[in-house]
């Protein structure tokens, strides 16, 4: 059994619970439609956002929402930061590759006022800030962090010249409160944290990711409501756990996916997430 026979099995575009998933069918939950208006607002006058939470709560697949939100307008640039974990050299370096500015190692004061100025060209083209995502910030050096505030403040910071999306876990957000980093803190002007989705979120999240593959009646509502109360708020961990139901009924060639199969599965709590399931779903 491979992907294409998966697919062809159950009429699906995709495996919805496989992370490589088109930008345009990301699920777009609630609690993040403020925030992603408030970053589309944000490109026009510059500044951070912040985005945390456990791991597995869906962070990075937000940032790929965002990113592609940003990328539909035509005049707003978007760098997405790869390696954060690097030391001010190769910090600047990948700045430079993102907007398009040569950099030398040599001379930083050269590649911080080049930076400045091609971000200057833009706004002033466009009106738009450029916009810099940065995934795992967590483990971005604290210089680095620093660095970014620096670059996109001007005129005594009366002026910010990018907006600044940084996303990681937890620790992220107690590094910012440190003394060394409070300053960045401070400048936060959007910020969603994701420690945990509801039962009811989890639901959705189903439905929405079976429908947009193209198999909205492929699980029974006692399935998604045992997967919901299994999963504990965790999105990955509903991803991993569903990803091994489909296989596993492919592989049987099931037409539909029930708790039968979860228990069939013996995934750990898996009875007792079935039994308050069928409860959730009566």
């Amino acid at each position: 059994m491979n992907d294409k026979m998966l697919r062809d099995l159950y009429g699906l575009k995709y495996n919805p619970f496989e992370p490589d998933l088109p930008a345009e069918d990301l699920w777009e939950f609630g609690r993040a439609v403020p925030f992603l208006d408030r970053m589309n607002l944000l490109v026009r006058l510059g500044g951070f956002g912040l985005v945390t939470g456990m791991p597995g709560t869906g962070k990075s697949k937000l940032l790929q929402l965002l990113a592609a939100r940003l990328e539909e307008q035509s005049n707003v640039v978007v760098g997405v930061m790869e390696r954060p974990q690097s030391q001010q050299m190769d910090f600047y370096r990948e700045l430079g590759t993102l907007f398009g500015v040569r950099l030398s190692p040599a001379n930083r004061y050269g590649g911080f006022q080049a930076l400045r100025q091609r971000w200057r060209e833009h706004i002033k083209a466009s009106l738009m800030r450029p916009a810099l995502l940065i995934d795992e910030a967590q483990e971005m050096p604290a210089d680095c962090l620093n660095e970014v505030r620096i670059l996109g403040s001007v005129q005594f910071d009366s002026q910010c010249l990018l907006t600044t999306v940084l996303c990681g876990d937890n620790r992220l957000e107690e590094r910012l409160k440190s003394p060394a980093l409070m300053p960045l803190h401070s400048r936060v002007r959007a910020h969603l944290s994701l420690d945990g989705m509801s039962r009811d979120d989890m639901r959705s999240y189903l439905c929405h990711a079976l429908e947009k593959a193209g198999a909205p009646q492929l699980m029974s509502e006692g399935l998604m409501a045992a997967l919901a109360d299994h999963a504990e708020g965790n999105l990955r961990r509903l991803n991993h756990v569903a990803g091994q139901l489909i296989w596993a009924a492919a592989q049987r060639k099931l037409a539909t996916l029930d708790e039968n199969l979860f228990l069939d599965l013996n995934v750990p709590g898996a009875a007792a997430a079935s039994q308050r399931g069928r409860r959730a779903a009566r």
